[in-house]
């Protein structure tokens, strides 16, 4: 099991940024990693994720706004939040997934929350 630890959470106001990171335990490959959110009462929801050849996958409601990178060397994922909405306060989950065949790991989750 990958053991995942995030970084960079906190409190910003409407239009701020914040930048997530998160640094997986594991060396060698790892075959997709992201970042999923979480708000009271709703179900955990896709934010983006990235492939170890850097192909990478958004929502629609942070297209254009945010922006998932990867360091393959040090097997650690950023997500640059930018024009940041109250609507983007939730927990942040750190992802990844060693195989295309296996299960996914979870990190702890880091607070992110946007006043407005």
């Amino acid at each position: 099991q990958v053991q995942l630890v995030e970084s960079g959470g906190g409190l910003v106001q409407a239009g701020g940024s914040l930048r997530l990171s998160c640094a997986a335990s594991e060396s060698g490959f790892i075959y997709r990693m992201g970042w999923y959110r979480q708000t009271p009462g709703k179900q955990r929801e896709l934010v983006a994720t990235i492939t170890s050849t850097s192909s990478s996958d958004y929502a629609d409601s942070v297209k254009g706004r945010f922006t998932i990178s990867r360091d393959n060397a040090k097997n650690t994922i950023y997500l640059q939040m930018n024009s940041l909405e109250p609507e983007d306060t939730a927990v942040y989950y750190c992802t990844s997934r060693r195989f295309t065949y296996s299960g996914d790991d979870w990190g702890q989750g880091t607070q992110v929350t946007v006043s407005s």
